[in-house]
Formats: C-alpha cells, structure tokens, sequence
C-alpha cells in the first residue's frame, strides 16, 4: 500500500470523504494542545512511546486510504510510522473540539477510535473548558470522567486542583496546567 503523501493541509478523509480543518481554530485550542503536549513529551522522555501534536496523520484503516489528523496522538511503535503517518494503534488520543468539529469528534471519530482499539480517548472543549475520558473496555467506550473547569476558589465545585492521569501511563496532571491559557 502507498504511502499517504500529501501537501500540510489540514484535513481529514473519513469513508473517502475529505473534511477541510481550516480556517484555524480558535487560539485556545492551540494553547491546550501545546499544554497537553508538553505535560505528556515530559512524561514520556524515557519511553520508547512518542507523542504528536497534530503534525502526523493517523491511518485508522490499513485498506484504505483514509487518515485522520488527531489533535494529540501517543504512538509506541516506531515501525508503524511511515512518512508522516502513523499504521499502528495508538494508545491515547486526544481531540480539542471548536464548534465546527465538536459533532465528528463526539461521533463519527470516536466511533473511528472505539473500533480501532485506541485504549484512551479524550475530549477536550476549550470553549466550555470541559474534558471528558473514556477508558476502552471489552471493546467499548465507556465515559469514565468528566469535568467542567470551576476556577471560582469560594465554589464548592471549584476543581483546577483535580489531577487527572492517563490509563497507560503514569503521567498526572491538573486541570490547571491543562487550561491554562
């Protein structure tokens, strides 16, 4: 099978239909991405296991030619990247949503994740400053956290303390550092 080549455009082919990512999203979701991309690049320094910021296509069916473009990828086998795709399974992913992504990265992508056996989704909202994780298990998603940023210290719901950690690796880290803009 080919390569997947392409011009840095940012789009997605999902059932051979292309989505066109652009314009840019909001600078919010830029500044989370790289938040979560630092936080977990620290965390993985001595893994054998890679994190993406959005810079590698993931190709989610290998007869195919369709690829998706997640926001935050973990990839653990360096044989699965070729050019700039990934063939593997990764093991986290993670999508920032904006209001012209939200109902494709809540449906059809997680539907896309959920049967390629990605073990940890998560979705994040800069503008409802929301993160929902959903674990893998026997197959399925299921929603096993969500929170909604309260940075109001007199709240009783007030949260940017709460730590959170992914599954497969033993990287923590607050809903602070994660929406901090």
């Amino acid at each position: 099978m080919a390569l997947v080549q392409r011009d840095r455009i940012r789009d997605e082919k999902i059932n051979g239909v292309i989505f066109d990512m652009s314009p840019s999203p909001r600078y919010e979701h830029s500044i989370i991405n790289g938040n979560l991309y630092a936080i977990i690049k620290t965390g993985l320094k001595d893994s054998i296991c890679k994190v993406f910021y959005g810079d590698i296509d993931y190709v989610y069916n290998p007869n195919s030619d369709d690829y998706l473009e997640p926001d935050i990828i973990i990839c653990c086998d360096k044989n699965q990247i070729r050019g700039n795709s990934y063939y593997g399974t990764p093991k986290f992913v993670a999508e920032i949503i904006s209001p012209s992504t939200a109902k494709r990265d809540k449906t059809i992508k997680k539907d896309i994740y959920e049967n390629a056996g990605v073990d940890e989704y998560w979705i994040i909202s800069p503008i409802e400053r929301a993160l929902e994780i959903y674990h893998l298990k026997s197959g399925r998603y299921e929603l096993v956290d969500m929170y909604v940023v309260e940075d109001d210290e007199k709240s009783e719901h007030y949260n940017l303390k709460t730590e959170v950690t992914l599954r497969c690796f033993p990287i923590t880290m607050t809903l602070e550092e994660i929406f901090a803009i």
